[in-house]
């Protein structure tokens, strides 16, 4: 059997891949690998059917991931995207394991996403993406503390879009907007609010330090940017653009771009800054330390006039373990 270095699977070569991705009967146009005492080996040739002996073998070995090399990336993520919907309502697999596989996909999506914003392929990915995370989030409350447990805490651009779409479309269920047509509009504009930040250089977005008012004036522009570049594209519902727009809308009218209050601002705005926000707190930045939870919502009730009291109050609840 062909094999690698395992020094070649640390160093980023290879791609871990939930087992349960893979759907019995398929052929993956990739090749699978699986990792040994040698280093990891090929288990499933590219084009090869990938059986329900294969998956159970699997299974019997307690095999929970598998590895893609780095230049069947682009192979894998399509075949995922294609299963994804699938995958996310499959009540044979564990919550944690849709989850994963729901974050994962969604990740990869924004990598792509953001290096070709207005690429009307990717934005209709982004569409179908939502579609699935609000399928499964609307699977029951199991499935959100899932996906909240997932969540990366070490801050990117990639995984702060997906972290605000899974805590918007999850605040909004619990607040009562249920139809899924409803919450796909939502969680479409919440995955690419920050999309015009593919106009700001990356030195600003990450400088340690405090930035100057031309850098700043930069960054506050990137809500106008995200509703140009996606304007352009002319692919996603009216809806949508309110929490591009709007995420850094306050209550008490202190925001940017348009400092407009609490009357102006949509429901969408008003959740997706109040998601935008604590991810923000409680993630790693290059610049500020992640604080927990806890310490992030006491700051966001004591800044008094930003935020929808009653949105965050029902946030506050949402995120309380329910009691076994």
């Amino acid at each position: 059997m062909d094999s690698v270095s395992t020094r070649d699977l640390v160093n980023g070569g290879y791609l871990p891949v939930y087992r349960d991705a893979l759907r019995p009967g398929t052929a993956p146009e990739f090749d699978l690998y699986i990792e040994c005492a040698s280093g990891i080996v090929l288990y499933n040739s590219a084009c090869t059917p990938f059986s329900g002996e294969s998956h159970q073998a699997l299974l019997d070995g307690g095999i929970t991931r598998l590895y893609v090399a780095g230049r069947d990336r682009r192979a894998y993520h399509t075949y995922l995207e294609k299963h994804l919907s699938e995958i996310a309502t499959d009540q044979s697999l564990t919550e944690s394991v849709r989850a994963g596989i729901v974050y994962d996909c969604a990740k990869l999506l924004m990598e792509d996403l953001f290096a070709r914003p207005t690429m009307g392929e990717n934005i209709r990915r982004s569409q179908e993406l939502v579609a699935s995370t609000v399928g499964f989030v609307l699977t029951g409350r199991a499935a959100f503390e899932s996906l909240l447990r997932v969540m990366s805490f070490d801050y990117s651009t990639y995984t702060h879009s997906v972290n605000v779409c899974a805590l918007s479309i999850a605040l909004a269920q619990y607040v009562g907007i249920r139809n899924p047509k409803d919450l796909k509009v939502l969680g479409t504009g919440t995955l690419l609010h920050d999309i015009g930040k593919t106009r700001i250089d990356d030195a600003i977005l990450n400088k340690k330090g405090q930035l100057s008012e031309a850098e700043f004036e930069q960054v506050r522009q990137h809500p106008c940017w995200g509703h140009e570049i996606l304007s352009s594209t002319d692919m996603i519902e009216k809806d949508s653009y309110l929490p591009v727009i709007q995420h850094h809308e306050r209550e008490n009218g202190t925001g940017y771009p348009l400092a407009i209050d609490g009357s102006g601002i949509h429901i969408y705005g008003k959740i997706t800054a109040i998601a935008d926000v604590f991810d923000a707190m409680t993630t790693q930045r290059s610049y500020r330390s992640a604080i927990d939870a806890y310490p992030a919502l006491r700051s966001m009730f004591a800044d008094q006039g930003a935020f929808d009291r009653n949105l965050l109050e029902q946030f506050a609840r949402m995120l309380v373990p329910k009691k076994p």
